[in-house]
């Protein structure tokens, strides 16, 4: 009996050192900021140092800010415009990616990623060129649909969707190399079978190909609401907020009232609505995909 008891005190020993160096990087970087954004919304305090308690008053004084519904509205937009195009975007391109061999594939797959390993200030910069109002190549499409040439970033109607372009074609790349790994998990006996029963390919996408690669489908769909929710950087490099706040998210407004402002209470605030947004739209959204899986 004791040396059960020495062998199960020696594997839990063994565990709580495996697991503690990650807890102790959890709590540093992930668990206590977390603890300090939410005890900071509910004070007066400066972006650095302590401040008075001033209970809800930060979260009162956004929900009468008409430029905190704006960015609201502004971030699910660009949501709507970015996560279902860029997933579906995705699946066409694996589909027609997956049926390529040898080192063609391999060169459309890294002609696809390079944009994604790119920093956002490149990317940005190039779209600056291509979308360019008077020598930009893109305003040649432009000037065909609309009959003029466009500043896309400073034009109230065009300059959402143009951003949430610019994202789609930066982060693509990435789901296309997860959609790419769920259809080469996919026996191909499955489709030998179809065929020989006389399935079209229509039927074999229905049948085979939609069922199986639905986990990989809500994986990406989950991963991109949380990062498209998260919008910062592209906003603020093309368009900061503009023109007349039509492109103003919520993370600019954290920026704008910790670090401009130095309102660090009213910015842990927005960040704390944020962080609820993500929360509840995330759960909900892996509730949906879970019923549908089944």
């Amino acid at each position: 009996m004791p040396v059960i008891n020495n062998e199960k005190r020696r594997k839990t020993l063994t565990a709580v050192a495996m697991i503690a160096p990650f807890m102790i990087a959890y709590a540093t970087v992930f668990a206590y900021p977390v603890y300090k954004m939410f005890a900071l919304s509910f004070t007066d305090a400066p972006l650095i140092g302590e401040g008075q308690w001033v209970g809800f008053d930060n979260y009162v004084k956004l929900f009468h800010q008409k430029l905190f519904f704006t960015s609201v509205w502004n971030t699910g937009y660009f949501v709507v415009l970015t996560v279902i195009p860029n997933t579906l975007i995705g699946l066409g391109l694996a589909l027609m990616v997956v049926r390529l061999k040898g080192w063609v594939q391999s060169l459309i797959l890294i002609l696809f990623f390079i944009p994604y390993i790119l920093p956002v200030s490149v990317v940005t910069q190039i779209w600056k060129w291509v979308l360019d109002q008077q020598f930009g190549i893109a305003q040649f499409v432009i000037e065909a649909v609309t009959g003029k040439r466009v500043s896309v970033f400073r034009d109230p109607i065009w300059a959402m969707p143009m951003v949430a372009l610019v994202t789609v074609w930066w982060t693509n790349g990435f789901n296309l190399l997860l959609f790419i790994a769920g259809l080469r998990n996919i026996p191909h006996d499955y489709y030998e079978a179809a065929m020989l029963d006389g399935a079209t390919r229509w039927q074999c996408f229905k049948r085979i190909t939609w069922p199986l690669i639905w986990p990989v489908t809500a994986l990406v769909l989950t991963l991109q609401l949380i990062l498209q929710l998260k919008i910062f950087d592209q906003v603020y490099l093309l368009t900061e907020g503009g023109p007349f706040n039509s492109t103003y998210v919520l993370l600019q407004l954290v920026y704008r009232e910790a670090f401009r402002s130095n309102h660090g209470g009213t910015g842990s605030a927005v960040a704390v609505i944020l962080f609820a947004i993500i929360v509840v739209v995330s759960v909900l959204q892996y509730q949906l995909l879970r019923v549908r899986e089944r």
